[in-house]
């Protein structure tokens, strides 16, 4: 077993020992795994590794297939683009060579994560069209899910430049087919929700369709509910209060919105989160909480 990632994952996430093992086993069961490399029985590493979104196979050996450098950086600059650090994702990602990538899965993921980065960190729209559209004109056609990744990319992008009925044209490509991706791997997960709940975001403020919207979020809610994933709640339920606010609906149903957004950007340490749900709080409240 790689003791070394897995302790390296239980920091990075910022988990003591005490809080990851919180529920599942004692604190000393935790430390003579990390330690002495003792590993538990296979129900409580299960359970620990859903807490870190490890999966077992991201643990043990591969025989004959030995994880790349690369593909380990690109896992880094995936987990911080699902966490809305996108500086630090662009810094991971430019210490990659697109030279070192050997096969057409590690390019489509490269260009899908360039691409993203390129739209999220406002630089100018040709460089994330032009990332985009190197999977969706691939020679060898990429996987659905990269497709669907490019689609929303290019939606985002037109978006933030006001390009609203370009955007829609992409959202519209994604909202036909994304009920056809199947989820194999954590990173399956965060892919799809990373295209449903960016495209219902997507309807919500941009085509003031909040039907759509709603159904695509509440969507998001079920993915991770039935995958264990935490990261996507707090952005969803925080979209599912603006629209309870542009629906008219009762403050209470808005409240529990903000509340249970709150709860899980505390639960991930989503600063970013928290400072945007006291602003829209403080906005409610008029200040008083």
């Amino acid at each position: 077993m790689n003791i070394d990632k897995f302790v390296a994952t239980r920091k990075a996430m910022g988990f003591s020992q005490q809080e990851l093992c919180d529920g599942v086993c004692t604190q000393a069961t935790l430390s003579r795994l990390e330690s002495n490399g003792q590993v538990p029985t296979i129900k409580i590493l299960i359970q620990l590794c859903r807490r870190l979104h490890l999966s077992l196979d991201d643990l043990f050996p591969k025989f004959g297939v030995p994880e790349s450098q690369l593909n380990q950086q690109m896992d880094a600059t995936e987990f911080k683009l699902v966490t809305s650090e996108y500086h630090e994702a662009q810094t991971l990602l430019e210490k990659i060579n697109s030279a070192d990538l050997t096969d057409e899965r590690q390019r489509w993921r490269y260009l899908y994560l360039r691409g993203y980065l390129a739209t999220l960190l406002d630089h100018p729209i040709t460089d994330s069209i032009f990332d985009f559209n190197q999977i969706l004109m691939a020679k060898s056609q990429a996987p659905l899910i990269y497709n669907l990744l490019a689609y929303t990319g290019c939606g985002i992008a037109y978006a933030r430049h006001g390009q609203l009925d370009k955007a829609e044209f992409y959202f519209n490509k994604v909202f036909d087919q994304i009920y056809q991706c199947t989820i194999e791997t954590t990173k399956d997960v965060w892919r799809v929700l990373n295209i449903v709940y960016n495209t219902g975001r997507f309807y919500s403020q941009s085509g003031h369709n909040y039907e759509i919207g709603n159904e695509l979020l509440n969507y998001a809610l079920t993915i991770c509910a039935n995958n264990h994933v935490t990261y996507y709640v707090a952005k969803v339920e925080y979209q599912l209060a603006l629209n309870s606010i542009e629906l008219k609906q009762s403050p209470r149903e808005t409240m529990e919105h903000i509340h249970d957004s709150r709860a899980f950007a505390r639960i991930n340490r989503n600063h970013i989160m928290l400072e945007q749900l006291d602003i829209l709080q403080g906005q409610l409240t008029g200040g008083q909480e």
